[in-house]
Parts: structure tokens; sequence; C-alpha cells
């Protein structure tokens, strides 16, 4: 089974630019992560995504935020057509001055975490930010490649990030977050490759805190911290995503499916997946080739409707 993790050479590239039209590209883009954050802009039409376990439909004017190690896809908004600006960059790179300012990485997992997180905004939930101008100026930057443009870049986030952060902070939104260490981030970077690449496998939790030197009780606080899920529920999730993709791009049956995403049999893929999207795995697969272009329908995640 295909891992979800997507690999960039962010040290040679450390941004990533790219238009997304109907023209040039077939949705939807499969279940994926990656440590960077990504942002899409809608120049045209509409689309919708998924989040972790939120769905929001995208449309034009719109900015769409996808945290750092954020499972996230893109489906086409039924026929309608798209045009969307998808820039990627390391997070880490934005340093806000402030001791009472949160840690940015950390801050747009946690809020990516919440049940309906409001990581899309609108053209009113930013009221005189110019967000068409702001992208083009960001994708003639990107083009163009003059000297220091990745800095420029990186320095017009910055400003659009306090924005942010003011925004969730009126929402009543808790920012006041523990920094991270360096050999923590790493840790929990290593810990979701390790589960991506073995979920289908039988993880035992306190043998993986073992592996990676911590104590059941620290693994489990940071997990939480860096997640706001136990690393139970996030094994479960990494398998019905894989699970959704498998139902979305190939023609196997559930009993294959099951095993190779990690599920005791189909009963249990069949039951997990039913609690999760309040669907059968085969309605969804049948629902999904009904409207076409594999699309998954709003009512199909548990949250974010």
């Amino acid at each position: 089974m295909k891992n979800l993790f997507e690999y960039s050479d962010i040290l040679h590239s450390p941004i990533e630019a790219f238009t997304c039209a109907t023209e040039n590209v077939h949705l939807p883009v499969e279940a994926h992560w990656h440590y960077f954050m990504e942002v899409i802009y809608l120049q045209e039409g509409s689309v919708l995504v998924t989040c972790n376990d939120a769905c929001k439909r995208v449309e034009a004017g719109s900015v769409m935020f996808f945290p750092p190690q954020a499972v996230h896809a893109i489906y086409a908004d039924g026929g309608k057509r798209f045009r969307y600006f998808c820039i990627k960059f390391n997070m880490n790179r934005i340093r806000l001055t402030g001791s009472y300012l949160p840690d940015l990485n950390l801050a747009f997992r946690r809020v990516g975490a919440l049940p309906c997180p409001p990581i899309l905004f609108t053209p009113k939930d930013l009221p005189g930010v110019d967000l068409g101008g702001f992208f083009e100026d960001v994708e003639r930057e990107y083009r163009e490649k003059q000297y220091a443009y990745d800095a420029s870049i990186y320095s017009s986030f910055a400003s659009l990030m306090l924005r942010i952060l003011r925004i969730w902070h009126c929402q009543g939104i808790s920012l006041d977050l523990e920094a991270s260490s360096e050999t923590e981030e790493n840790r929990i970077q290593d810990i979701l490759v390790y589960i991506d690449r073995h979920s289908q496998e039988n993880i035992n939790i306190e043998e993986l805190a073992h592996h990676y030197n911590m104590s059941y009780s620290y693994f489990a606080k940071m997990f939480l911290k860096y997640y706001g899920q136990s690393c139970k529920q996030y094994i479960e999730f990494i398998r019905l995503n894989k699970v959704e993709n498998f139902l979305l791009f190939t023609d196997y049956d559930l009993n294959y499916i099951a095993a190779e995403t990690g599920f005791a049999d189909c009963s249990h893929l069949i039951r997990t997946f039913k609690k999760h999207y309040q669907i059968t795995p085969k309605q969804f697969r049948l629902r999904s080739r009904t409207i076409g272009n594999g699309l998954v329908p709003e009512e199909t995640r548990a949250a974010g409707n």
C-alpha cells in the first residue's frame, strides 16, 4: 500500500508553488501529508477539501490552510470548473518576535486537529486584506525568482499569519502553547513516518514509545499535545485514510483492503469505517463513483459539515 507521506526537498527548494486548473489537473488529489505548510487560494470556481476529519468547500476568493502533518485531499466539486494557486513552504522559516506568540507549527497543528478547524478564510474573514492581490504578488515573486524572492514570500506570509492568530485569539482559541524543542519535533516527525509505513501491522504503542526512548506516559502526553488525540486514534485515522484511497482509486475487494490497511478482518474494517463516516465502505465507493471525479460528499465526513 502506498504511504500517505509526501516527500519534499525543502533544503534545495525552500518554496514550491504552482497553479492547478481544470485543464491540467485531474482531481481528486489523493489523501497525503507532509512536514510543510500548504496553502491553496481559489482563483476560479470551487473545490472540496478534506483536512484531517473536516470537509470544507473552498470557493473563489477564499484561502485554505493545510497545517504541517495534517492529512488532506482535494476533490472536484461536482462538475464545476476550478483554478487554484498552491504554495508549500517551511513554517520554521517564519519567526515571529514576542515571547507571548506561539510556535506557528504547533499552533496550526493544534488548530487543525479541532473538530471544526477554522483554517478556511474568505475575504469577509480577513477585512482589509486583498487576498487576490496578496497571492498575485506571491505568484509573481516565485515565477520571477529575483534576488531574495523566498525571503520576500516568507515576510508576506508572516504578516498574514499574524492576522490569523488575531482572529483565533478573538474566537477564544487558546494560543498559550508550550514551545517545542527541535529534538522533540524530530522525534514526532519520525514517529509519524513510522506509523504511516507500518500502519498495516499490529503496532504496539508501548513498544513504539520504548523504541523512541520515551516512557509510555511521556509519549502519550507528547502525542496529545501535538495532535489533540491519542496515538491509537491517530493510527486508526491513518488506516481509514488509506482505506479511503483504496475505495476511490482501486477495485480491490474489502478483504484485500482490510489486510493491506491493518484491520483484523473485513468485518472490523466495515464497523470502524461506518462508525467514522456514517456510511459503509461499499456505499462510499458507489456514491463517489455515481457522483464522479472521485468526489467525497460532505455528508460522509463526521466533522466540518
